[in-house]
């Protein structure tokens, strides 16, 4: 039952930070980014005053399920709202939003176990979480890609404007300090043969995500940017037969 609840509590935080990404008043550059300009909310198909609505209905939903949570794991989901909060408004101050990013999206890797064990065992959740950082550099800077134009024009800033050429050299060290991460975390939980077998397929595929990247490609970012999915799919799997195998 905890585990169901996390599970909907993640996906409800991912959506409705999100949203909150679209809502807030810089919302308007996606007006000037060709890629995003269709959107509901850039385009006005819905209103700010629906999206609004629709914020705080998915904002109740993530507060009932974190107050079902342990004590500890509701002081530490609450201890992410900084993150959330601020993270749209990065782009406007640091050329590092995608650092930003990961600190909130992978804050569920301390969540999750906190939810399960009733506290943090921090020498697994730390490095599984700075892997999870590092991986969010990594696809999100892949992203930022495609619109780093538009993104010029409007006068937002992303690693992708940071790194520019130097891109796959800075990806290289991010995925390099990713797998080191998931190492120690897999000694550290006492992983087993498969997690580790999984591991080097998952190191085989972002080496060839960054190896053949085009930067300089929307269609090419947007398939190496979606992969990630598999990415992930595959790392699950490998926790998954890991603790099977135990």
């Amino acid at each position: 039952m905890a585990l169901a609840r996390l599970t909907f509590k993640t996906i409800s935080g991912i959506h409705h930070g999100s949203c909150w990404h679209r809502f807030r008043p810089l919302s308007y550059d996606f007006v000037k980014v060709s890629r995003t300009a269709t959107r509901p909310i850039a385009s006005e198909e819905i209103s700010r005053f629906q999206a609004l609505v629709f914020l705080g209905g998915q904002l109740s939903l993530a507060l009932g399920v974190l107050l079902c949570l342990n004590i500890y794991s509701i002081v530490l989901g609450a201890a992410s709202l900084g993150l959330v909060v601020t993270y749209p408004l990065m782009k406007r101050i640091t050329y590092w939003p995608q650092l930003v990013l990961g600190l909130t999206f992978n804050w569920g890797a301390l969540l999750g176990w906190s939810a399960i064990k009733g506290s943090c065992d921090w020498s697994v959740c730390l490095p599984l979480y700075f892997s999870g950082v590092m991986w969010t550099l990594i696809y999100d800077t892949i992203y930022a890609h495609q619109d780093k134009d538009d993104d010029i024009k409007v006068g937002v800033r992303s690693t992708a404007l940071r790194f520019q050429n130097q891109t796959k050299p800075w990806l290289s060290g991010f995925a390099v300090a990713m797998l080191s991460g998931l190492v120690v975390t897999g000694i550290n939980a006492e992983q087993t043969l498969p997690y580790y077998v999984v591991l080097s397929t998952v190191a085989s595929h972002i080496a060839y995500q960054i190896y053949t990247l085009n930067i300089n490609k929307p269609e090419d970012c947007w398939k190496k940017f979606v992969s990630n999915r598999n990415l992930g799919l595959l790392l699950f799997l490998g926790i998954l037969t890991g603790n099977l195998w135990k």
